[in-house]
């Protein structure tokens, strides 16, 4: 566990150029339309609301598709990642766009202390990021220490309950992963990643850890944030469980069969008073 931090990196130091290629972040869509937005944002509008004219911060903002889609939404964005990889390709994107966005190299853990305190009236999260985090009572303390008062948090995450199905059996839905927070990290060796390409990683080890709802909720209270949402999806925006889920054409995947078995995700909102 001491060298999470390290693992992950150079496996998403690895991922970003193959994300960046692959179709499924429309690069080219970005560049060539400048309403395009990321299907996770255009997913994220109905709950999203305005936020035209607001000072947002996307922690773990990866190669930058969401932080541009947000910025095209009007809000002052600031990306913050720890992989120099996926800032050098999310500053491409930003500078082909004429987008102006800050893009900051550093753990989401010292966001506070490398942006400032009460700097953001916003900020978000978006699909796939809490799994990478050892200790979710420090993110939620991380993000009330970012936001001003009355600021928000706005996330869209894969759903505990989903990420701890074992994603290898095909006969059933079977509990295989913990659901809630582990003291060490569940340890993978893979050099495949979500995305369409021929292409694999060489930094294939991670160190990932669930964390069951109730955890984030209480989390993000004893941060002194307020709850505003929290509503359940049955789709996300990749394919977990392979062999078992359709894509329909918003690009968001469900349970072929009985997809009201399974949540597969959820929107949390939070206020801080």
């Amino acid at each position: 566990m001491s060298d999470y931090r390290g693992l992950n990196r150079a496996n998403w130091d690895d991922r970003a150029p193959l994300h960046a290629d692959s179709g499924d972040y429309s690069l080219d869509s970005f560049r060539i339309d400048p309403s395009f937005l990321s299907h996770v944002v255009r997913f994220d509008l109905p709950r999203l609301g305005d936020v035209r004219g607001v000072d947002g911060v996307h922690l773990q903002c990866h190669i930058g598709t969401d932080t541009l889609s947000l910025a095209r939404l009007g809000a002052t964005m600031t990306g913050l990642d720890f992989s120099s990889a996926s800032l050098a390709e999310a500053r491409k994107l930003a500078e082909a766009t004429a987008t102006p966005i800050d893009f900051v190299e550093a753990d989401v853990y010292d966001a506070v202390s490398v942006l400032g305190a009460a700097r953001f009236d916003f900020v978000y999260t978006g699909i796939g990021a809490l799994c990478w985090l050892p200790d979710i009572h420090r993110w939620a303390e991380t993000v009330a220490g970012l936001l001003r008062r009355g600021g928000r948090l706005f996330m869209r995450e894969y759903h505990p309950v989903l990420w701890s199905i074992d994603e290898t059996r095909t006969d059933a839905l079977t509990i295989g992963y913990p659901y809630f927070e582990t003291a060490e990290p569940m340890v993978f060796d893979d050099g495949t990643t979500y995305v369409a390409t021929e292409s694999t990683v060489t930094n294939t080890t991670t160190n990932e850890w669930n964390h069951g709802l109730g955890e984030i909720v209480e989390a993000l209270l004893q941060a002194d944030l307020t709850l505003t949402q929290l509503v359940e999806h049955d789709s996300v925006p990749s394919n977990p469980l392979p062999g078992r889920m359709v894509c329909d054409e918003k690009f968001e995947w469900r349970l072929a069969e009985h997809p009201e078995r399974l949540p597969l995700s959820y929107t949390l909102q939070a206020r801080k008073a």
